[in-house]
């Protein structure tokens, strides 16, 4: 992107907005990472395989796809800080789904309440990474990004702690029960069960409905990029966004990054159950995840870019992710479950560093580009189901073949994992040469 400038604000007021624009990643962090508790508990409540299990990543990140353009829209017409407000309102709506879906225990209305909620992040995205991208030198975009990632998974392990202690705990003996009573019985089980989701929700729709409305009062100032210099620097030879390759480019790494990511800190607690370790263990597994996240942004934002470049941080990112995935592959138990939790090293940079480097030329086209990467988030909606089937086929194969079914599922659940190794290694590809791919010609 070239020269993009700030219009108005002077350093303390872009301080101020980094804070208030943190706050919202912290919310949407929150919401987005309860999703490693909620499928083994939506997994039991309704009574699910895997692949349907997975379906709640796929309710939240599918909206994705189906709002970032028309979100880019809203925001052009309303601005940003409405957008914000709207997204946050919307979010809260969807939290008050979830009671008229515990009541009924249907898997379809839980489903619709995740995906509102997904509509209204959508909203919050698509306003909040292109401003924060815009918000200084694109030399430093990563390091502005690297602070949102902290606050968006410190949001992300608490939330992962609470909801996994508020919807996992007894789980064991509960599923323990439904294989003894009756019918009558495990419908009541299950209903109790399912109630537990009722007071949590409501409280998280309020909080939502209240930060929506002090959004609209935060004082963030009007950044916008320099339209002039947009305008020179594409209008010669650019008339849409189908001649920039790298943006497609890192619009396919970033699908591919955020199904990755997914998959480390949503799978990781069923991953844990499907080994062998108690619910009560394995609920802490997301937070292991995001909290390597943590420590590597917190790493990114010391040295990037006076020490390392953006770039040099998404190749050796990529290359983790590559090793890290073999690792999972050929180790098993709690080795293996903290080599998945390690993937919240190679994960950390990979957003901060495309978003920067997809951008970089766009010009007027920009906010285009940037409703095009929130799209790619979809990636969450796709990728995680595809594994979870690869573990319902693994299963299959393997029971079919005589084999044990603990064994069955941990080993199915363990080599479902290659996955992970293809996504980085486009990733990989993106870092070393895709990035620079300006034109179709070369």
């Amino acid at each position: 992107m070239a020269n993009t400038a700030v219009s108005t604000p002077k350093l303390s007021s872009n301080a101020l907005a980094i804070i208030i624009i943190a706050g919202l990643f912290f919310i949407f962090g929150f919401v987005t990472w309860i999703n490693g508790a909620l499928i083994p508990f939506m997994k039991t409540i309704n009574e699910l395989t895997d692949a349907q299990s997975y379906l709640v990543a796929s309710a939240s990140y599918i909206s994705f796809v189906v709002m970032a353009l028309p979100a880019s829209y809203i925001i052009n017409r309303i601005g940003y800080k409405k957008g914000m407000s709207l997204g946050l309102f919307i979010m809260g709506v969807g939290a008050l789904v979830f009671i008229p879906a515990a009541e009924a225990r249907t898997y379809s209305v839980f489903l619709t309440g995740i995906f509102i909620q997904g509509v209204g992040m959508t909203l919050l995205q698509t306003a909040s990474n292109p401003y924060i991208t815009i918000l200084g030198p694109i030399e430093s975009a990563a390091k502005r990004i690297a602070i949102m990632g902290i606050a968006n998974k410190v949001a992300g392990a608490l939330g992962s702690l609470i909801f996994g202690a508020i919807l996992l705990s007894g789980i064991d003996e509960v599923k323990a029960k439904l294989l003894t009573v009756s019918v009558v019985e495990k419908d009541q089980l299950l209903n109790t069960m399912a109630d537990s989701v009722i007071t949590p929700y409501l409280v998280m729709a309020i909080v939502l409905f209240v930060l929506g409305f002090l959004i609209r009062k935060a004082p963030l100032p009007n950044l916008e990029s320099d339209e002039h210099e947009e305008e020179t620097d594409t209008k010669s030879t650019k008339s849409h966004v189908f001649q920039f390759p790298h943006l497609w480019l890192g619009v396919l790494a970033l699908f591919l990054y955020v199904g990755a990511e997914v998959i480390a800190g949503d799978t990781i607690i069923s991953y844990g159950i499907s080994l062998g370790f108690s619910s009560e263990e394995a609920k802490y597994f997301t937070t292991y995840t995001l909290l390597a996240m943590v420590l590597t942004y917190a790493l990114g934002v010391f040295l990037i870019p006076k020490y390392i470049k953006q770039r040099t941080a998404l190749i050796v990112s990529a290359l983790l992710g590559i090793v890290f995935s073999c690792c999972i592959i050929s180790t098993t138990g709690m080795t293996s479950v903290l080599f998945v939790a390690a993937l919240g090293i190679s994960n950390a940079l990979v957003w901060p560093a495309i978003w920067p480097l997809t951008l970089d030329g766009l010009g007027k086209f920009t906010k285009t580009g940037s409703a095009l990467l929130v799209m790619a988030i979809s990636g969450g909606a796709i990728i995680p189901p595809l594994y979870g089937k690869f573990v319902d086929i693994q299963k299959v194969t393997l029971l079919s073949e005589g084999m044990p079914e603990t064994q069955a599922v941990a080993h199915a659940a363990t080599s479902s994992y290659w996955i992970l190794i293809p996504c980085y290694a486009f990733i990989l590809f993106f870092a070393l040469w895709g990035h620079t791919y300006k034109s179709w010609s070369k």
